[in-house]
């Protein structure tokens, strides 16, 4: 395999690999975590996300995040300069729906919703309606994430297959 080739499947796999480990995390808090969080009352369940949007900030989530629109960017590019290549359309594709689907919409909707219940005092009775709309908008984003990631993941799986 030429050396072009090689890194391009390497970048490809750690692309899906990326988007897989996102998805599994989007769905997980989809699937489960807010609506654990919802159940709880809701000064609880304010301080254990505040909590939680503090911990994720940590450098392996940050890889795995950055590191994949990273290699997304890179790949877009290549399918801009290799349009011609075949399974060049899945890379674009891939790329496209994890930049917009998973960044673009973590950076518009979900993080600054994120800050804003970060200045929420949990025990004032104005967080009750904040939380309640954080839990409804936050997760509504976090699907659009999920639907993305897995699907960018499953369209760099197919790339690697051509």
């Amino acid at each position: 395999m030429p050396p072009l080739d090689e890194l391009l499947f390497f970048l490809t796999f750690l692309a899906a690999l990326g988007c897989g480990l996102m998805a599994g995390l989007f769905f997980a808090f989809s699937n489960f975590v807010m609506q654990a969080l919802a159940q709880l009352r809701p000064e609880s369940g304010i301080t254990a996300m505040q909590t939680i949007n503090i911990g994720v900030l940590n450098p392996l989530f940050m890889i795995v995040f950055l590191g994949t629109a990273v290699i997304c960017l890179l790949l877009v590019v290549y399918s801009f300069v290799r349009w011609q290549t075949p399974g060049t359309v899945y890379l674009l594709a891939g790329s496209s729906l994890y930049l917009i689907g998973n960044y673009v919409v973590t950076m518009t909707f979900n993080v600054p919703k994120n800050n804003v219940l970060a200045h929420v005092d949990a025990c004032e009775p104005e967080a009750v309606g904040t939380w309640r709309n954080y839990i409804i908008d936050w997760t509504r984003w976090n699907h659009v994430r999920t639907i993305t990631a897995l699907a960018a993941a499953a369209l760099f799986t197919i790339a690697l297959c051509r």
